[in-house]
């Protein structure tokens, strides 16, 4: 490794000796303190990754010269100390690993070269559904199924465990990725053995969950990837990067009475998403982070997919010491942290001198308002004073969006504020109400109704706070003998078992079992759209009525068609207020002015009279969470239950492809030679997707429940699976048969060369027959003709899935034109051989007259071109041109490219 800077130093720390990169010599000739917190980081990894070649002595002079005002323009590599995958994204990842060692022995090579270079944690997280609640052994239940379904999937994961080396496995029922990274993975400053030689550096990752983000306010540097930049991370590759800007976001003041961590995430994410931060990274500073929690900095930093950012980044400062010895670290580790970044000047005291950025933003925290954000996106943000009102004006727009006349619109308001009426309705359906029995009971189902309240693990099961306020509320309305409406689906789903070791300790774990909030997993479960199924009468009820029921949910994610298929309208919310809503049962409500129901006096019962004040809730938190908890609980962490260990797998270098649904060996490598061959040019291409704005990449990628009618529900069905063992997309992601299937096929999808049509339908041309987006591709496919999509603005927003790449490329789609994209996605599209194309600013399909019925030519990609002509030809042979932006960013993106995407790449470099 190279050296220019002369950086290379030792620390010495409770006797121990730490080789470092020093910023210290640095600071003589340049001023470090003006760099932000997040640069400085990287600064850092230049320095001590620079080889000459990947990274250079310019690559590091360009960091220190950052203009914060300046649009991104030096490409940097970022090597990441460690990598971290969740299972739905991590097997597909591990899948690609074991195809390489194929494609490595074919070309002659020893398959032992594809092996981790970074350390790489996968934690099975994203495979537990909702299937049983409401009860105290669901837990149980919901585990038994989760085995049964995914056998095949930990048999190879297993297989994996043992044949890759770098390489460790968090059993399921742990809990989700996001908290087991905060609460034991993340070391905020990392050591490497290096036969016997102890180096310190920033701890910093990449991970395959766009969530990842969440352990940035642990001061952990790393973002959510795709599994393809994430595997290219893990083979030792630096992720090729322009130097951002940086956002800084000034807090002051402190959080007032009645306002939660998610009120205070809601409100910023409504910022930053109005403020324009997509691509760019936010650091959190000022003297409201001496009032702010590292859980609630956890709960901000989770949420900057949400708010569009690369990350959200909070300083180390005394609160993060004193999470780190909460959270049962050793005191040595502590010590280094408070060593290592004080030598930095990564270290945050109050009043410091604030760091240049590319611009700010401030924020009084006592200004906080309890909120909720829908009822389709994260980032509309509603006062939960006027959550009624939003309501009341979507379920208008949705019903004139389905031709009902004003009295029958009148008539389906809300027929009095608790959402239920006396059974025995003759005219129920008309008024959008319909009856069902459940438990020999006889209810109304009424627009507005709240069918799922759940306590899910993404965002906000990492804070104490949110969790012991909704285990206080839960105890309170029990008191006042409260109860959820019977057709609320409740749940619980701890992101640890930290979770309901201190809700038993505290008192509260009891009566929010008694409300229905039972322990149902330890995983990521509603906000992933593993709601599991709602009741069959219930179900039935919202479809006979096609009414518009809500789910109220504590999590970070609430788009379209993502939670559960039968719910129009999600809302996030803090866990209190989950649990008020399941009370209260439905969206028609104001709970400033409603009751949320009668004590058994028949007196009513307000939110306020049973919301629990901040004295309460920090009373239980210094007396109920201990560090004994979180060390007990992660002692074995990788060990696993007695599921786990009875999984026997075969020891073996190479994976033995056995007859699976869940696991196959993709085709991405057949015929791939040891030189690259130029990339094939687009010549009279067909549309076979158009959309508008905000298509995410749930619209894109396979996710949720797979029906018997689709095209992957027919390929199931057809190896002999009945519908009931189907499982999940996210389940299958190892199986590219199901997954390109499924690809552009949400239901909540609207293809316009299919008008009228939700879900995964298209129109084949020239023919113009309406047949699904899979047999259309294939039919095209079979004609030797490429594919594109044209599309709106924010294409690719949301998770980072990398089967949105990869299902688009095997559909055969060689290009995208939209008008803008989401960082990873683009990112992922170029990785996987996919030409991403943006219009020129003030032009879009719409402006071009383009109806998708065309041909599409795309010029020559020869001298990587910043831009390309694209020429449009009619059926009738009318031609005519449009320019448009080659979004491949930097010089390693178009290596990438050329060679067929990043792993063929990889693959390439191993092998010579």
């Amino acid at each position: 490794m190279s050296n220019s800077f002369n950086t290379e130093d030792t620390l010495d720390v409770q006797g121990r000796t730490y080789h470092i990169h020093s910023l210290a010599p640095l600071r003589k000739t340049h001023d470090l303190d003006r760099l932000p917190f997040s640069l400085k980081i990287l600064l850092e990894n230049l320095l001590r990754c620079e080889d000459g070649h990947n990274i250079t002595r310019a690559h590091i002079q360009a960091l220190l010269d950052w203009d914060p005002k300046a649009e991104p323009s030096a490409e940097i590599g970022f090597t990441p100390a460690r990598v971290v995958l969740q299972d739905f994204t991590g097997v597909p990842a591990v899948v690609d690993l074991a195809a390489m060692r194929d494609a490595m022995h074919a070309l002659g090579k020893d398959p032992k070269r594809i092996n981790p270079l970074a350390p790489v944690d996968l934690v099975i997280d994203h495979s537990v559904m909702v299937d049983h609640f409401g009860q105290k052994n669901a837990l149980d239940l919901n585990i038994k199924l989760e085995y049964h379904r995914n056998k095949e999937r930990y048999q190879f994961l297993r297989w994996g465990q043992q044949a890759f080396e770098n390489f460790r496995v968090v059993p399921p029922g742990t809990g989700i990725v996001h908290q087991v990274n905060l609460e034991y993975l993340a070391q905020t400053v990392f050591v490497r053995d290096d036969n016997g030689s102890l180096h310190a550096y920033p701890d910093t990752l990449v991970g395959t969950d766009s969530h990842t983000t969440m352990v940035n306010g642990l001061g952990v540097l790393g973002w959510g990837v795709g599994g393809i930049e994430a595997e290219a991370a893990m083979l030792g590759q630096p992720i090729s990067m322009l130097i951002p800007q940086v956002v800084g976001f000034r807090l002051s003041g402190r959080l007032p009475e009645g306002a939660t961590a998610t009120d205070l995430v809601l409100t910023v994410t409504q910022m930053l998403r109005q403020h324009g931060v997509v691509g760019k990274f936010v650091e959190f500073f000022g003297d409201g982070l001496d009032h702010l929690p590292l859980a609630d900095r956890a709960t901000i930093a989770n949420m900057a997919p949400e708010y569009g950012a690369t990350c959200g980044i909070f300083p180390i400062d005394r609160e993060t010491l004193e999470y780190l010895r909460l959270s049962g670290r050793d005191e040595s580790r502590i010590a280094l942290v408070e060593a290592y970044a004080r030598h930095q000047g990564l270290w945050r005291d109050t009043g410091a001198r604030q760091a240049d950025y590319s611009d700010i933003l401030t924020l009084d925290l006592a200004g906080v308002v309890p909120s909720l954000a829908g009822p389709r996106r994260p980032q509309d943000r509603i006062p939960l004073d006027q959550a009624r009102r939003n309501f009341s004006d979507t379920l208008d727009r949705f019903l004139k969006e389905h031709h009902a006349t004003p009295t029958d619109r009148e008539e389906a308001r809300f027929a009095d504020e608790g959402g239920h009426a006396a059974p025995g309705v003759d005219d129920s359906h008309e008024k959008g109400a319909v009856e069902y029995e459940m438990d020999g009971e006889r209810h109304l189902l009424k627009h507005g109704a709240v069918v799922i309240a759940a306590i899910t693990s993404c965002t906000n099961t990492s804070n104490p706070a949110v969790l012991l306020a909704a285990g206080l509320l839960a105890k309170k309305a029990l008191e006042k003998g409260l109860k959820p409406k019977p057709w609320v689906k409740t749940s619980l789903a701890p992101g640890s078992q930290v979770v309901p070791a201190y809700l038993q300790q505290a008192g509260l774990l009891q009566p929010l079992e008694a409300l229905g909030f039972s322990v149902v997993g330890f995983g990521c479960t509603t906000c992933i759209g593993n709601a599991g199924p709602l009741p069959e009468p219930i179900g039935n009820a919202i479809r006979e009525g096609d009414l518009m029921v809500a789910a109220v949910l504590s999590g970070n994610r609430n788009f379209e068609g993502r939670i559960h298929a039968d719910v129009r309208t999600n809302y996030l919310a803090s866990p209190p207020l989950v649990v008020a809503y399941a009370l209260a049962g439905t969206m028609a409500v104001d709970l400033y002015q409603d009751p949320l129901g009668t004590d058994n006096q028949g007196r009513p019962i307000h939110l306020k009279d049973i919301w629990p004040s901040q004295a309460e809730i920090h009373r239980l938190m210094g007396t109920s969470i201990h560090s004994t908890m979180f060390r007990e609980k992660y002692a074995d962490v990788f060990e696993g239950d007695a599921n786990w260990r009875q999984i026997l797998v075969t020891e073996s270098e190479r994976y033995d492809w056995a007859e699976s649904t869940y696991v196959k060996n993709p085709p991405y490598f057949e015929g791939m030679t040891l030189d690259p061959e130029p990339p094939e040019a687009i010549r009279d291409a067909r549309c076979l997707v158009m959309v508008g704005d905000s298509i995410t990449t749930d619209h894109i990628s396979p996710a949720g429940g797979i029906h018997p009618e689709s095209p992957a529900g027919q390929y199931l069905q057809a190896l002999g699976i009945e519908p009931r063992e189907f499982n999940s997309y996210g389940s299958r992601r190892g199986n590219h048969e199901v997954m390109m299937r499924g690809t552009f096929a949400n239901v909540r999808l609207r293809n316009r060369l299919a008008p009228g049509t939700e879900g995964g339908w298209t129109r084949h041309l020239p023919d113009g027959e309406s047949i699904s987006i899979y047999d259309a591709a294939m039919a095209y496919r079979e004609k030797g003709t490429p594919l594109v999509v044209l599309a709106g603005k924010e294409y690719g927003t949301g998770s980072s899935r990398d089967w949105a790449a990869k299902g688009t490329r095997l559909l055969g789609i060689r290009a995208v034109i939209a008008e803008s994209f989401e960082r990873i996605h683009r990112s992922n599209l170029v990785g996987f051989g996919v030409l991403p194309l943006q219009f020129l600013p003030s032009e879009n399909a719409e402006t071009l007259s383009l109806s998708g019925h065309e041909r599409y030519s795309i010029g020559s990609l020869d001298d990587d071109p910043n831009e390309v002509t694209v020429t449009v030809e009619a059926d009738d042979g009318v031609r005519r041109e449009f320019k448009a932006r080659v979004r491949i960013d930097t010089p390693k993106e178009w290596e990438y490219y050329r060679h067929g995407g990043i792993l063929h790449y990889v693959i390439r470099q191993l092998a010579s």
